[in-house]
């Protein structure tokens, strides 16, 4: 005989969402960009050396882009984070 251990686990008497939060107590958010220069190398060997340090993923660095100065690449990762 199968039994659903799951069955009272999602009731609730509130709800999950309140639809009528005001401005004042929802978080904002802010970009903030990491920038990294240099030679192809250095630029790939930063974000792999950033990724094993568990600061962000790999996929989550923008391609090379040429940098303003001739001869260096730059990669641009974007962050969101929760102002006051």
């Amino acid at each position: 005989m199968t039994k659903s251990f799951l069955a009272d686990t999602f009731s609730t008497t509130s709800p999950l969402i309140c639809a009528n939060e005001s401005q004042e107590t929802t978080p904002r958010r802010e970009s903030v960009k990491v920038v990294i220069y240099g030679s192809k190398t250095g630029v790939n060997n930063t974000i792999f050396t950033l990724y094993k340090l568990g600061f962000a993923q790999v996929n989550e660095w923008s391609p090379l882009l040429p940098s303003p100065n001739p001869g260096e690449v730059m990669s641009i990762l974007t962050r969101h984070i929760m102002t006051t």
